[in-house]
């Protein structure tokens, strides 16, 4: 295929996590690692070196055997944090299973989570420590509590990450070299990765080493990584921990981790980071603030301006973007050159802009199942609308395509999960009769390997004619329609109109850009611009309602939209 002949950018190729963890200690050992702020409030941000976090990750991984931990199932619930970070790096190290759990969910899902996986050791943090007397009843198994936060309580039976880390220091000084005579079986079953589905039940994600160090050694050959990234991805999401954990901590960049959602825009400031890796919501977010805040300021027009005289000289050869649009990516940091966004496709329209003010925006495609970066656009290789090339080492297939050359993305290779934890039945189920992985996403390949996502079968509307709907199309072209904050779309159920397809699309609109526009009619005005994207349809595809709510629809950690949460009735 096309997509091979593409020049590969370097790597560091690492077998396991000890590995991955030595060999950058080794070639950046006073290079920046991992930067924080104690509190979100301080002015100093500390700074640990790639060598600093080396010596801690072993001094955890030390005292960690000593206390039984080897081969143990163990749950790691918390924020984004240094301590987060080196915890899983060293039970990765070691040979403990790592379960990451995601912290918002309530006490007891969170049970239930720990008594499907049979953890007995939690490493937590202080926003779990009320409920831990709770968790000892529901989850018997649990016998080991840690807790990472600096700021700990003196809870009962309860020890201190900071204390175990001293502990394994002075244990590795006396010649305990536990930790790096274990040999890692890179094959072998290394962490359980809960989904949260927006669809229904997430299920229990088997993972190798092998998976999610050939993911990244593999994926990374398609990226040129810059100096700095700013993490703001829940810990516990394949996403955040393994592309900007283990992808990036391997390459030598430093990670910055946000201090949480409401201080973004300040760290950016503050931080400048050069790249960020980010899901569609918060790509869409500074998308819309770029048009807010120039709407507000009265110069939509003249940025509209601005962007297609820079595309025009562009084309000669002149790049002016960094100057002509500053002002912009001033608010982002000034240094701000890459996004990789992954999880859904993004509005080619969004794409633009963004590289039309100096960011390079890579839409790029994975799930869980496959560690979980599956393909992903370049520095200097894209296509409209494409999610990219898959990556080094990986077969990608579309299973029963239709005329259109569309149909279910499938995906063999190392980086593909070994199965459902307890779930022989669903793994099965998983695999088709080739051994490919069923992504249940729907889409198409082109004549050079570019992917390109159609939706979700899970989403597909189904009409009487046999047609095929796929909302997140008709989502895409409703999101440009101004004052549109979030929309869904799906088939609506009546039981008035039973022999009725009606098509709706619910919006959340953006109430404050409406006002600011003189629009009070908010439902007359959105079914007036919706009946234009009906036009550009065929007839089967047209919206036949539309309903506005007047809160955001639920979502996941991940910012996904929560489909099975919505209510789909229309009478």
């Amino acid at each position: 295929m096309g997509n091979r002949n593409y020049p590969l950018y370097e790597t560091t190729v690492f077998e396991d996590f000890r590995i991955m963890t030595e060999n950058v200690a080794k070639k950046y050992p006073d290079r920046v690692a991992i930067s924080y702020k104690k509190n979100p409030r301080d002015k100093d941000t500390v700074k640990v070196t790639y060598l600093g976090a080396r010596d801690y990750i072993r001094n955890i991984g030390t005292e960690l055997i000593y206390m039984g931990c080897r081969d143990k199932h163990v749950a790691l619930i918390g924020e984004s944090s240094y301590e987060w970070i080196c915890s899983y790096f060293s039970l990765m190290s070691i040979g403990a299973v790592v379960v990451p759990i995601d912290i918002s969910l309530p006490i007891d899902e969170i049970a239930s989570i720990l008594n499907t996986a049979e953890c007995e050791f939690l490493i937590f943090s202080m926003t779990l420590g009320s409920k831990i007397d709770e968790l000892r009843e529901k989850v018997p198994r649990l016998n080991v509590f840690i807790c990472m936060s600096e700021s700990q309580s003196q809870m009962e039976n309860v020890h201190k990450l900071s204390d175990i880390e001293v502990r394994g220091s002075e244990r590795y000084k006396s010649g305990d070299n536990s930790y790096y005579d274990y040999k890692i079986d890179t094959e072998r079953l290394a962490t359980i990765v809960f989904t949260s589905g927006t669809t229904g039940k997430g299920k229990g994600v088997m993972l190798s080493q092998k998976n999610i160090v050939t993911d990244m050694t593999q994926g990374m050959y398609n990226f040129a990584i810059t100096p700095k990234t700013m993490n703001v991805l829940p810990p516990h999401h394949t996403f955040g921990s393994t592309v900007n954990f283990v992808g990036h901590y391997a390459q030598g960049s430093e990670i910055y981790i946000s201090s949480g959602l409401k201080y973004i825009a300040n760290e950016m400031k503050e931080q400048q980071p050069t790249h960020l890796i980010l899901v569609p919501l918060f790509v869409e977010n500074m998308y819309k603030k770029i048009w807010s805040n120039a709407e507000k300021s009265g110069k939509d027009k003249t940025l509209r301006k601005m962007i297609k005289l820079s595309n025009f000289l562009r084309k000669f050869g002149i790049d002016l973007r960094r100057k002509l649009f500053k002002s912009i990516l001033d608010s982002f940091g000034g240094k701000l050159e890459l996004i990789i966004c992954g999880g859904a496709s993004l509005n080619q329209d969004i794409i633009d802009t963004f590289d039309a003010i100096g960011i390079t925006l890579l839409n790029g495609y994975g799930i869980t199942e496959c560690s979980p970066l599956i393909s992903c656009n370049r520095n200097k290789y894209q296509k409209k609308g494409s999610v990219g090339v898959p990556i080094v080492g990986e077969l990608v297939k579309i299973k029963d395509p239709d005329e259109n050359g569309e149909g279910e993305i499938c995906v063999k290779g190392p980086n593909v999960m070994l199965g459902y934890y307890k779930d022989p039945e669903a793994t099965a189920a998983a695999f088709d009769e080739e051994g490919y992985f069923k992504t249940g996403d729907y889409g198409k390949l082109d004549e050079e390997g570019w992917l390109y996502i159609t939706g979700r079968m899970k989403n597909i509307i189904i009409l009487s004619n046999g047609k095929n709907v796929y909302p997140e199309e008709i989502e895409n072209e409703i999101s440009r329609i101004y004052g549109v904050s979030e929309v869904i779309v799906y088939a609506g159920e009546s039981n008035v109109q039973k022999d009725k397809e009606v098509i709706v699309a619910e919006i959340f609109p953006d109430f404050e850009a409406l006002k600011a526009k003189g629009i009070e009619d908010v439902q007359s005005y959105f079914e007036d611009e919706i009946k234009k994207v009906n036009s550009r349809m065929v007839s089967y595809k047209a919206v036949k309602m539309v309903k506005i709510r007047y809160e955001e629809f639920k979502k996941n950690t991940s910012k996904k939209i929560l489909r099975y949460a919505i209510e789909k009735n229309i009478d």
